[in-house]
């Protein structure tokens, strides 16, 4: 099958790999003529030099994959639309929010063009492992396009089947799922997303009391401002970190691909230098929250989560100084200055 593919990022060109290795033929446009060039290299991958030209070079009815950010979304469709034909399938594989999928599809709709959404999480390492895909639309145009969501999707592997589903079949257990109409695939992403935040923020946290597992080893100076350790050697313990990550990988209630991930970040660099520790957020964690108020369900965890990569950026750096202000107002507190 034939896929054109816009944006040949840190996804979106190990999925055009992975689809020519398994003989599919795919015509690609970035930004960057360099990077077309490179990939154009790979057999069954032709380059183009503007998403027009990627258009021409498509067959009828055409099937264009969009790997972008969710901010070019927009531009980018207005920019294809006037070179597509009815019958032809744009497909957005980014993070864009659902409720911009619900609207983009009516529009299309009257042209005739084909909308999907398709959620897709695998990161970096897809091109070995797969992707694993959650996709939304009309039916009809997903099936015709299962193919190409074969070919990325990791495949049933060496993973166990879940026990019970035996009789169930279905595109899950291949690592990818038709989740409904225009912005279920993208909602469903969403929740992985918000999911995936405290999941990162659990970790983060755990290690960290960890870390600060030996601060009865470390005299603190006595002042009025802090209430002083008072079993000191109740914290005398220096855990190798690298080590407990790894140990938990084990046979662990704990293991994930996430706790994989921080083993070995941690075995490369213990003390992390060269990350400075501000985390952004790329919306879908605000979307899940948006989704858990509307529908009345409590994600305190997620939205926890979500507050502390606001925390780490310093966007509390005010409210954390107005609450020093109060203090000192209420109580003559005078503010200690930070530990180095």
């Amino acid at each position: 099958m034939q896929l054109g593919m816009v944006g040949l990022g840190r996804m979106g060109a190990n999925m055009v790999k992975r689809l020519a290795v398994h003989g599919h033929e795919c015509v690609v446009y970035d930004r960057s003529a360099q990077v077309v060039g490179d990939l154009a290299k790979e057999k069954g991958v032709t380059g183009s030099s503007s998403l027009e030209d990627l258009v021409s070079k498509l067959q009828k009815p055409r099937a264009l994959w969009l790997m972008i950010p969710a901010g070019v979304v927009e531009d980018t469709i207005a920019e294809l639309v006037p070179h597509l034909e009815p019958g032809d399938i744009l497909i957005d594989g980014g993070n864009s929010y659902y409720i911009d999928d619900i609207r983009r599809a009516k529009e299309l709709a009257p042209k005739g063009i084909n909308y999907v959404d398709v959620g897709t999480s695998g990161g970096v390492w897809g091109l070995e492992r797969g992707y694993c895909m959650m996709i939304g639309g009309h039916e009809t145009t997903v099936k015709h396009l299962d193919p190409i969501f074969k070919a990325i999707a990791p495949g049933k592997g060496d993973i166990p089947l879940t026990p019970g589903r035996e009789k169930l079949g279905g595109t899950a257990e291949e690592g990818y799922l038709y989740c409904g109409e225009s912005g279920g695939g993208h909602f469903v992403k969403m929740v992985h997303n918000g999911i995936e935040y405290g999941m990162m923020a659990a970790y983060a946290e755990g290690f960290g009391v960890l870390k600060a597992a030996n601060i009865g080893k470390h005299t603190a100076e006595i002042d009025a401002e802090t209430t002083p350790l008072r079993d000191p050697e109740h914290y005398l313990y220096d855990f190798n970190l690298t080590d407990v990550a790894e140990v938990w990988r084990r046979g662990s209630v704990i293991a994930s691909w996430l706790l994989d991930l921080t083993a070995s970040a941690l075995t490369g660099d213990p003390q992390l230098g060269k990350f400075g520790g501000r985390v952004s957020d790329s919306g879908e964690g605000r979307w899940t929250i948006k989704a858990a108020i509307d529908e009345g369900v409590p994600v305190p965890v997620l939205t926890a989560s979500l507050y502390e990569r606001f925390s780490s950026r310093g966007e509390a750096e005010f409210s954390n100084k107005l609450l020093s202000a109060m203090r000192y107002e209420f109580g003559g507190h005078l503010e200690k200055p930070a530990e180095k």
